[in-house]
């Protein structure tokens, strides 16, 4: 993973004007997408199996309107790999075609960051197991009929390539009654994929959603998510490490357990959750198996809560330690951290947590930093 000074994430380097470049067709060759230039989706786009598609740094890509069937989306299919490596002076933006922003722009000059569903997002989806109804299924959000939608597989070191500096906006759109896109959707992803460093920013429906697999995720922000900002779904067994919430629309954090016989555990760690318009905090199920520590709560209204530990806490459903929280005047910890959570959290002053995320490691290339949102996190 490579790092960078404060100062180096806060200059923002120019690049030429853009030519803009509509995408019709999946992408069925080794393509790259050149600095300097907007591609437009116009469908669902997919990169087929077998070929890998490179995005340079400081590339804006930008989907068309559409839901159903148009949904415009990117997929990256099974056997597929996407090299997205922007850089912290060059982040990679996704976004909608209503988006006035230009190659070198941070944040958008015309679009606020709570507008959602105005296009789709990125799915990838990789050869790894998952814990469902058979090995291999269709991804939601993508009809039945596009087979470049199926992931699950036998292989945990399934490699999709690499997501780097990378911004997802405004997408989400609906293709059917309660079956919308998320920002960030990956099913099945093996654990030689990279991922780090990427914002969702104002996804209709949830920002990041894990369907089994076990790619690890680092320094990640969501903010306004319209659903949940974080889902883990059919034993993903990666881990989340140093990430930031805030506002979300349903959950922080919606943690579901094995769908199939396939069981394994995923751990989440070093985040920072400003809970704001959410409507709950943690919904685990029972059969949960997960690891989360050293998380900082703040941003609490009264009725948003931790909703129960799974069954057999610390018997491998589900570990939990170091907790900090921020209550509102007048409550209890046991207000908001139900079913004996309460225990592993301890109370301190807004701002005065010892635990939580690096938040430095968001400065300058996200578009929550440019706006000022992280003032809310103490930066």
């Amino acid at each position: 993973m490579t790092s960078c000074t404060k100062d180096e994430k806060d200059e923002i380097a120019p690049v030429p004007v853009s030519d803009i470049l509509e995408i019709t067709e999946n992408i069925t060759t080794n393509t790259t997408w050149e600095t300097g230039k907007t591609y437009v989706l116009k469908n669902r786009i997919a990169v087929t199996s077998g070929n890998k598609l490179t995005i340079e740094p400081g590339v804006i890509i930008k989907g068309e309107a559409g839901t159903g069937a148009n949904a415009t989306a990117l997929i990256i299919a099974r056997g597929a790999q996407i090299f997205a490596e922007g850089t912290a002076s060059q982040p990679i933006i996704f976004t909608t075609i209503a988006d006035e922003i230009k190659p070198g722009e941070i944040a958008s000059p015309n679009l606020d960051p709570t507008l959602n569903g105005l296009w789709g997002g990125i799915l990838i989806l990789g050869n790894a197991p998952i814990s469902a109804s058979a090995p291999a299924i269709q991804i939601e959000g993508i009809p039945p009929s596009d087979q470049n939608g199926l992931y699950g597989g036998s292989d945990p070191e399934d490699n999709s390539g690499v997501l780097r500096y990378v911004s997802i906006r405004h997408g989400g759109s609906n293709i059917g009654e309660g079956n919308e896109i998320n920002g960030l959707t990956l099913g099945g992803v093996g654990s030689k994929t990279v991922i780090e460093y990427v914002e969702i920013v104002a996804n209709q429906d949830d920002g990041i959603e894990w369907f089994g697999g076990n790619v690890d995720v680092t320094h990640a922000l969501v903010w306004n998510a319209g659903d949940d900002a974080i889902d883990t779904d059919q034993s993903w067994s990666g881990t989340l490490d140093n990430f930031i919430v805030i506002n979300a629309g349903d959950e922080c954090f919606e943690l579901d357990g094995p769908e199939g016989a396939y069981e394994a555990e995923h751990i989440i760690k070093n985040g920072t959750v400003y809970a704001g318009t959410a409507d709950g905090l943690v919904d685990i199920d029972d059969n949960s198996r997960l690891t989360m520590s050293n998380i900082y709560f703040y941003g609490i209204s009264p009725g948003q809560d931790f909703n129960q530990l799974p069954v057999e806490n610390g018997g491998g459903f589900g570990e939990f330690s170091n907790f900090q929280a921020t209550l509102p005047d007048g409550y209890n910890l046991e207000d908001f951290f139900k079913d004996g959570s309460h225990e592993f959290v301890s109370v301190v002053p807004e701002n005065a947590n010892t635990v939580g995320a690096d938040v430095t490691e968001f400065t300058g290339w996200t578009w929550a930093y440019q706006s000022g949102e992280l003032s809310k996190i103490g930066l």
